[in-house]
């Protein structure tokens, strides 16, 4: 049984947070709340938060869309995120993978969990 990581459902996001030193805590599981705010205000309806990693204050963000241009807002909200929290810009990294509509079933559920196969956040279903 693994103890660094959970699963949470926050609104149409499915997110596996993870941290480097023990269970998630209440601050990783915020981080991950005010993303997903982020993201479905600023970014494309397909995108979705699949990841958030912990590693000490330093937070790695994974996003998966099939949108293009949700690339360019990632600079900007990495730079959002990193003020609300009172970190350094370099301490919040927001990676947007981006997926072709083929390579995805854009079913709810489904979508979201081919988004964290593509990402390697979950192993593929045999």
């Amino acid at each position: 049984m693994e103890f660094d990581s959970e699963w949470v459902t926050l609104g149409r996001h499915r997110v596996q947070l993870k941290c480097t030193r023990g269970f998630p805590t209440e601050r990783t599981r915020r981080v991950a709340e005010l993303v997903t705010v982020a993201i479905d205000n600023n970014l494309s309806a397909r995108a979705r938060l699949v990841d958030v990693t912990a590693q000490g204050d330093t937070y790695v963000i994974s996003i998966g869309t099939t949108f293009e241009k949700d690339r360019v807002a990632a600079p900007h909200l990495e730079v959002a995120l990193a003020t609300m929290f009172g970190l350094a810009p370099e301490q919040v990294t927001i990676d947007v993978v981006v997926v072709s509509q083929t390579e995805v079933d854009v079913h709810f559920g489904v979508y979201e969990r081919m988004l964290a196969e593509k990402l390697g956040t979950v192993p593929p279903i045999q």
